[in-house]
């Protein structure tokens, strides 16, 4: 799409012949509809690892008939997949709210008239009308009229309105506050200011890959790597020995389903969705759930500033008065030059703040006789008014302007010296004079500041998410100075970058200085929505975890980019649509909540996946050396299935147990996950061959034997899950396990137990015997876990060499 060199004749406009040509070179003014095809996004679904592994099954128990098993693996896989996709359907609504944010009509100026017409169908050259209310349609250049205010802090993040006058560009999706002017289109879809933020939202989609599907996909690698390998080598070894092959394949069938963690995504995904619940009690949707895991990793927080920081509404702020007037006075005659029906902003506090402080005034014994509004070339209003037939002229505005309109009573130096004193402080400051009618001199009244204040919980969540181990970043449209002092207050930190400067620098161009530099800063001032997501990008790039919280359209991109997306309270459609997280209640003290939840959801999901593995490893090592070294099934292929039943249906209660919460971000580390699982699957191995071992030298029956296998590999395998959810501890160091997980798991093992001892799908072994083999495994179980702790040890050590 190209920019056009724009020369309408304002006389009658475009014509519309020209318009259509001009449409067909541009195209609509809209944001183009790019999406993949439901197909390819399902088709993507059931092509990675873990599904590669689960399809496999489904075809084997297929062709061995076994339709059972068949129909059960594929309603599975099937609810994996539709779940996902409708999460990433939610998620690509992003670009949809975009679209819904814009004007849908305008008023156009086309051959000598005016017109309403479709926003899709604006061209580069079109003049069109803007009045109060309105959402500007396109990029344009005003070119007639007084002024404009316009409200753009959705696009910029600017707190207060802007004034716009002839010659001054206007940009899509902003709103018209104040005034009525004629302006020229100069850009058009996705050429825009808005188009951009649009942009960097589809680019940030195409570039979002979730540290929790990372995760996964290498767990699922390891254990096809692992399964397919042992699976190898007992038909290479049933072929040389020539053993049945149909009886073999169907005991490696077996065997595969018992050890693809075909569970492992929907426990995980109950987890996460069991978080999301209890954050949404403190009122915030999730609305993306592997944003818990991800919530849980986070290091730096990015936050925007207006609206979510502070309040996005003007307070007043220290106030100085000269003469003999006071503060009374002072609120008095400001209120007197304003207007209370135009809602201005600047203005509205004033009101406010008289009626509040001064109820005795008496503002309403006043009448306006004359009012002049504001403009950017005056840069003042001014009022006439009449009280008891006394008339006198009042004015308010731009400190210079009134300054100069006064009489020189007052030290210049001193008054400068006030208005910058505020101006450091970020505050924005109005001057008030007021004069008898038919003077030619003002009196100067006072200097009034003005402020955007804090929300009164964010210097409070800032100190408690720090204790978290999280470093905060404001990211703020606002200037230096506005920046710097609310990042003194809210004890942000004081290196605050000027962003304007910084693009200059580095002109978008990621590198090792452009990181260091992001990484050190506690703040950006003058911050553009492409800037946002260049510091996110930086941080991420740097290894960081990235949390941004905003509102606006202006924050679209970087909470997309973000690897989590928090949208504030009374965010825009656009914002909640790019978020991963939506808080419903004003504030962040939520997210306090929410960051515990999250360190908790993965413990929870870290302790379940070193189980799955380790147990993986335990019995397929385990029947795999069987069958090598001695020849000998050491379980039946029902009692493999009774094995998987009542492992992963009881621990998907997982979700419900009590877990630690760290001090400091957490995240995956396969190599502690693979570590960990790995020696506490082998030390299985191990403790099942020494059973095995003095069973044989017993000379006990070979039923008798698997039976008694049965039992031991039951009861040690949910007594490792009580050693992995404790992480690095011992599994009697706090918190212990909730009933909701324990009563289940331990409930299996009953179950198991019953099962061997009246002999359900195998020979029964008695109670005395049952007693035994529990006695075994709890010792087994004592000593992993100082393997389990020891093992933690040694990694830690290693980690700090």
């Amino acid at each position: 799409m190209k920019n056009a060199n724009t020369n309408t004749k304002m006389k009658k406009g475009l014509s519309e012949k020209s318009a259509k040509k001009r449409l067909i070179e541009f195209g609509y003014n809209e944001i183009p509809k790019k999406r993949a095809t439901a197909l390819y996004r399902l088709f993507k679904k059931v092509w990675s690892p873990i599904p590669w592994m689960i399809e496999a099954v489904a075809i084997l128990s297929a062709i061995m008939r076994r339709w059972e098993d068949f129909t059960i693996i594929i309603i599975l896989l099937f609810v994996n997949i539709f779940v996902d996709y409708f999460q990433e359907s939610k998620a690509l609504n992003a670009l949809e709210a975009l679209k819904k944010t814009l004007a849908k009509k305008t008023l156009v100026f086309r051959d000598g008239k005016f017109k309403e017409i479709e926003v899709k169908y604006l061209v580069p050259g079109d003049i069109i009308k803007l009045k109060i209310g309105d959402i500007v349609p396109a990029d344009a250049k005003l070119i007639e009229g007084k002024y404009l205010e316009i409200d753009q802090s959705v696009l910029t993040g600017e707190s207060l309105p802007v004034d716009k006058e002839v010659g001054d560009e206007v940009y899509s999706g902003s709103i018209v506050k104040i005034g009525e002017m004629l302006a020229e289109v100069t850009k058009t879809g996705m050429n825009t200011f808005f188009g951009k933020s649009a942009k960097l939202v589809g680019k940030a989609q195409q570039e979002e890959e979730s540290h929790f599907q990372k995760a996964i996909i290498r767990v699922g690698n390891f254990l096809i790597l692992f399964t397919a390998s042992l699976a190898v080598l007992i038909m290479i070894f049933s072929i040389l020995r020539h053993n049945s092959f149909l009886e073999d394949l169907q005991f490696i069938l077996i065997l595969i389903i018992a050890s693809i963690p075909v569970a492992l995504p929907t426990v995980l995904s109950v987890t996460m969705a069991i978080g999301a619940i209890s954050i949404a009690k403190r009122k915030a949707i999730v609305t993306n759930l592997p944003a818990i895991e991800e919530l849980a990793g986070v290091d730096i927080l990015c936050s925007d500033k207006t609206g979510t920081l502070t309040q996005n509404r003007m307070s007043i702020g220290e106030s100085v008065v000269y003469s003999q007037f006071t503060i009374k006075n002072l609120f008095s005659y400001a209120v007197l030059a304003s207007s209370e029906e135009n809602n201005d902003p600047i203005e509205s506090p004033i009101f406010k703040y008289l009626e509040n402080n001064f109820s005795d005034n008496d503002i309403d014994k006043c009448r306006q006789k004359k009012f002049i509004p504001f403009d950017p070339k005056r840069k003042r209003t001014e009022a006439t008014i009449i009280d008891n037939e006394k008339e006198f002229v009042v004015a308010k505005g731009a400190p210079q302007v009134i300054k100069a309109m006064c009489e020189e009573s007052i030290e210049t130096k001193n008054f400068f010296d006030n208005v910058q004193k505020f101006a450091d402080k970020g505050h924005r400051t109005l001057a008030v004079a007021v004069k008898n009618t038919g003077d030619t001199k003002f009196k100067c009244v006072g200097l009034i500041s003005l402020f955007d204040p804090p929300r009164k919980d964010s210097k409070k969540i800032i100190r408690k998410v720090k204790k978290m181990g999280i470093n905060i970043k404001m990211l703020t449209g606002d200037n230096h100075a506005i920046a710097v002092q609310i990042a003194k207050v809210l004890k942000i930190g004081a290196n605050i970058l000027d962003t304007s400067k910084f693009r200059e620098k580095f002109s978008k161009k990621i590198n090792t200085k452009s990181m260091a530099l992001v990484e050190s800063a506690d703040g950006f001032s003058q911050v553009m929505p492409e800037d946002k997501y260049f510091i996110i990008d930086n941080l991420q790039k740097k290894n960081h975890l990235v949390a941004m919280t905003g509102d606006g359209v202006n924050d679209a991109p970087a909470l997309q980019k973000a690897d989590i997306g928090i949208a504030v309270s009374g965010a825009t459609d656009v914002a909640r649509a790019a978020a991963d997280i939506s808080l419903l209640a004003p504030g962040l003290m939520v997210i306090e909540h929410a960051l515990k939840i999250a360190r908790e959801t993965f413990e929870r999901m870290k302790g379940y996946a070193i189980f799955r593995i380790a147990e993986t490893i335990r019995i397929i090592l385990f029947i795999t050396l069987s069958i090598i070294v001695f020849n000998f099934y050491p379980i039946t292929a029902i009692m493999i299935i009774v094995l998987a039943l009542l492992n992963d249906i009881p621990v998907m209660m997982i979700a419900y147990d009590n877990a630690r919460i760290d001090d400091e971000p957490v995240r995956w580390n396969m190599r502690e996950v693979l570590t960990v699982s790995t020696v506490l699957g082998v030390a299985g191995v191990i403790s099942s061959f020494a059973l095995f071992y003095w069973l044989q030298l017993q000379s006990y029956p070979i039923l008798f034997i698997q039976t008694m296998l049965f039992v031991k590999l039951d009861v040690a395998g949910h007594s490792t899950l009580y050693l992995t959810r404790a992480g690095r501890y011992h599994f009697w160091h706090k918190p212990y396990p909730s009933l909701k997980f324990f009563l289940p798991a331990f409930g299996s093992r009953i179950i198991g137990t019953l099962i061997a001892v009246y002999g359900i799908f195998m020979t029964p072994i008695g109670w005395k015997f049952v007693g035994y083999m529990w006695l075994y495994a709890i010792v087994w179980w004592l000593l992993n876990d100082f393997i389990k702790v020891w093992t933690y040890k040694y990694l830690d050590n290693r980690k700090t060499k």
